[in-house]
């Protein structure tokens, strides 16, 4: 696997209420997508890995399905909890990683992985994903980016990440369909790999809790470092931008089948 960010750590859980507060910003068009490919649907099982506040598992859980999910901070975990109790939802969460956890065989009906699969060890998670399926079982890997190359704010904002943090490796994102590697072949065969565009509202606040909550910035700096970068982009976002904007994002979907 490739280093991240140059080898440096990186912990999602000590950003974890911002993340809860600021991530939850999909689409309608992107839960109808992966409800449409087959994931989330009444009195399935559904297994959810790197869940991090819950917010797929949350958003889809009106459909009816026996949801699991899992994320390997325990801080992550308990802002899911607590936002599912606030809101009604009853979700199974546990702390693991890929490595860590350990089903039955044949335990789901659909896996899915949003945002979080380049995260994942391959070598471990493609067989064990395909265990745990059942026969025709799905694994669905999901993700939204935003498009620097094609939004002044996105750019903008990347800069003053890179700024403050110049191992980050994340910035540059552009659209790409999601390519897994090619163990996922002796596993699983592709049902639907393709991508779509979308504008997500933000405000001032909300685009710079997206930023700040992003792992260049709140999982990897200190905590006086983070309160340096919001303070300087707040102040750049009242200069470029109005309070209500859009920022331009591309949607991609892979859609994978258990081998019979």
């Amino acid at each position: 696997m490739e280093k991240i960010d140059n080898g440096n750590n990186f912990d999602f859980g000590q950003i974890a209420a911002d993340y809860a507060k600021y991530r939850d910003i999909y689409p309608e068009k992107f839960y109808n997508k992966i409800y449409d490919l087959g994931y989330y649907h009444k009195l399935q099982k559904v297994f959810d890995i790197g869940t991090g506040s819950g917010v797929v598992p949350r958003n889809m859980y009106k459909y009816g399905a026996d949801i699991t999910a899992a994320d390997i901070s325990e801080n992550q975990i308990k802002y899911a909890r607590e936002i599912s109790k606030r809101d009604g939802i009853k979700i199974k969460y546990i702390v693991g990683s890929d490595s860590s956890l350990d089903f039955n065989n044949n335990s789901f009906d659909c896996i899915t992985a949003c945002q979080c699969w380049f995260y994942l060890d391959h070598k471990i998670f493609a067989p064990k994903a395909y265990e745990w399926l059942t026969a025709n079982g799905k694994l669905g890997i999901f993700y939204m980016g935003y498009l620097p190359d094609e939004d002044i704010i996105a750019q903008m904002s990347e800069k003053l990440i890179r700024k403050y943090n110049p191992d980050w490796s994340g910035y540059g994102d552009y659209r790409r369909k999601i390519q897994l590697p090619e163990i996922y072949d002796d596993y699983f065969d592709t049902e639907y790999n393709d991508i779509f565009d979308v504008k997500v509202p933000f405000t001032r606040e909300s685009w710079n809790g997206r930023i700040k909550s992003c792992r260049g910035v709140g999982a990897e700096l200190t905590e006086d470092k983070i309160n340096e970068f919001e303070c300087e982009h707040m102040k750049m976002l009242s200069e470029i931008s109005e309070e209500n904007f859009t920022i331009l994002h591309y949607c991609a979907f892979l859609s994978l089948k258990k081998k019979i």
